[in-house]
């Protein structure tokens, strides 16, 4: 038996306070759990964490620091709704149209093209750009043909556990007839980046459309078709900003959770699940401290969950072996503050590389940084209130370079040949087909996260930002189930278990678990106990 700390009173656990760890722990307290959420860092929200910077002159900046772009605020809603509160009662979202601005490089066509949420505007903004009315036309078809394997999803994939077709396709209840013709409309064997191309093939476009599969971190010419669908939820669902940046979102969140009585004990790193006959009966603390528990949720990364929390192997410092499973990408992230912002962005920007096939190779095949890299930027001033994020007529720009996930051979020092020669690529792929030529005299402060930074600060693997990859033409789509098979009780959320990465489906995880926990009826005293406290 495990030693019991101070209270003996029945809960449920949450290991990890990110967006997923904050979303299980609130719903499982709104249906009446009682539960303790840890977490290692001393803020909570993981990677929605914010940066704030001087500039020499005392200029204040504020960045987002991990995910900026938000979608699909059907599932905060849905986690509000479960203790009856009204999401805009918590937070303030913007829809953003364009939702976003693609600068293409002039060796593949160049050209400024936004991406409008509206198909008809979207149709009449691809006319301008000179594609055929044909092209045009066939653009609505990806639209409608995106539509439908959103639906697949919202009816097969989403809001349940699952890490298989198998778990996917319930043959004793939903498949029928219209099932097996919705899986054939899964175009199951074929990428993303074909798909894209038979209804889009001009290639300006055509890359701007592959770059919905970088929401997961993965190669559109690796990942399956049905990911498709992430177009669908963009268009008809938008592109949000909540005013006071993603770190809103964790915040609410957080509030959400103290009001139904969870307890956070940010700065308290777990160790080790402890099992007893197979069932989880607590968790192990840094400090030793052991913790009786009667389920938990590990928001922590699936793999290194089974690895360090399970089977108790601390030796590996966070690397994935050739048994484990991929990886998705890393990242290198610059946070620079500007003296003078540029006119000419968007919120959310695309500068892509001369070409995406090298530049995937390089990232996904190859295993090294791409040599003409495509930058995301997030320009958050043009949306907040003058000064709340840099100095009036100023800019906090937030740019995004994928890289591979931590190799052994790769040293991402911050003084290393790798990181600064890679910086100044980055610094001058905005400069030219960004069209900031001037960018590096308005720099007034700089800050800067490695994929060594990103696997030290946030505890995934090997530096991965979104989990794991979702590449494999027929099983990609396919994460951990969040009913975990290492242990009875315990259950799994964050980018690396189902649905995957991105913040809603971060989110959505964490109300699969919690969900599945409590249909499991898997903490049935930890349950009575907060029903007969409140």
């Amino acid at each position: 038996m495990i030693a019991i700390n101070s209270t003996n009173e029945p809960r449920v656990g949450v290991i990890g306070a990110g967006l997923g760890g904050l979303a299980a722990a609130a719903t499982l307290a709104a249906r009446g759990y009682r539960v303790v959420c840890f977490d290692k860092n001393p803020w909570l929200g993981g990677k929605a964490a914010q940066l704030h910077g001087d500039g020499p002159s005392g200029e204040k900046f504020r960045f987002d620091m991990g995910p900026t772009i938000l979608t699909v605020p059907k599932v905060l809603e849905r986690i509000f709704a479960e203790a009856g509160r009204d999401m805009n009662d918590y937070l303030e979202l913007v829809r953003l149209d364009p939702q976003w601005r693609c600068f293409f490089d002039d060796s593949a066509g160049g050209g400024v093209l936004d991406l409008r949420e509206d198909v008809a505007a979207m149709k009449q903004t691809l006319s301008g750009f000179g594609l055929p009315s044909g092209d045009v036309a066939k653009y609505d078809e990806f639209v409608r043909y995106a539509e439908r394997l959103h639906r697949i999803s919202d009816d097969f994939y989403f809001w349940k556990a699952i890490g298989s077709i198998k778990d996917m396709m319930d043959i004793g209840g939903t498949m029928n007839l219209e099932t097996l013709k919705d899986v054939l409309a899964m175009r199951m064997g074929r990428s993303v980046a074909s798909t894209i191309r038979k209804y889009v093939p001009e290639k300006r476009v055509a890359q701007m459309l592959d770059h919905f599969t970088q929401y997961v971190g993965s190669s559109p010419y690796g990942s399956p078709a049905i990911l498709c669908g992430i177009a669908s939820m963009q268009v008809n669902e938008g592109v949000w900003y909540p005013i006071g940046g993603t770190r809103a979102v964790p915040e609410a969140l957080h509030k959400l959770g103290e009001e139904l009585g969870v307890e956070y004990r940010a700065g308290e790193a777990v160790t080790r699940i402890v099992k007893e006959d197979g069932a989880v009966v607590g968790v192990t603390l840094e400090s030793g401290e052991q913790v009786s528990l009667d389920a938990v949720v590990s928001n922590m990364d699936a793999v290194r969950t089974r690895h360090e929390l399970v089977d108790g192997d601390r030796n590996r410092d966070g690397k994935a072996t050739g048994a484990d499973p991929e990886p998705a990408c890393s990242g290198v992230v610059l946070y620079l503050g500007l003296s003078r912002g540029y006119d000419h962005l968007a919120h959310h920007d695309f500068v892509f590389s001369r070409d995406p096939e090298e530049e995937f190779d390089a990232i996904y095949h190859r295993g090294e940084p791409a040599p003409d890299p495509t930058a995301y930027l997030a320009a958050t001033a043009r949306t907040e209130a003058p000064g709340s994020v840099a100095p009036e007529g100023g800019e906090a720009l937030y740019v995004l370079v994928h890289t591979p996930y931590l190799r052994p051979h790769h040293d991402w020092s911050k003084d290393g040949e790798l990181f600064t020669s890679y910086r100044q690529t980055i610094l001058d792929k905005l400069k030219t087909t960004g069209q900031m030529p001037d960018l590096e005299e308005r720099i007034v402060f700089e800050q800067a996260l490695t994929p060594q930074d990103i696997h030290d600060r946030y505890r995934v693997l090997n530096g991965a930002i979104y989990g794991l990859a979702s590449h494999g033409l027929w099983t990609g789509a396919f994460k951990p189930s969040n009913r975990s098979d290492l242990a009875e009780g315990l259950y799994l959320a964050g980018g690396a278990a189902h649905p995957g990465p991105g913040m809603p489906m971060v989110m959505m995880s964490g109300w699969i678990a919690a969900d599945t926990l409590d249909r499991d009826d898997a903490a049935p005293a930890a349950k009575r106990e907060k029903a007969a406290a409140g």
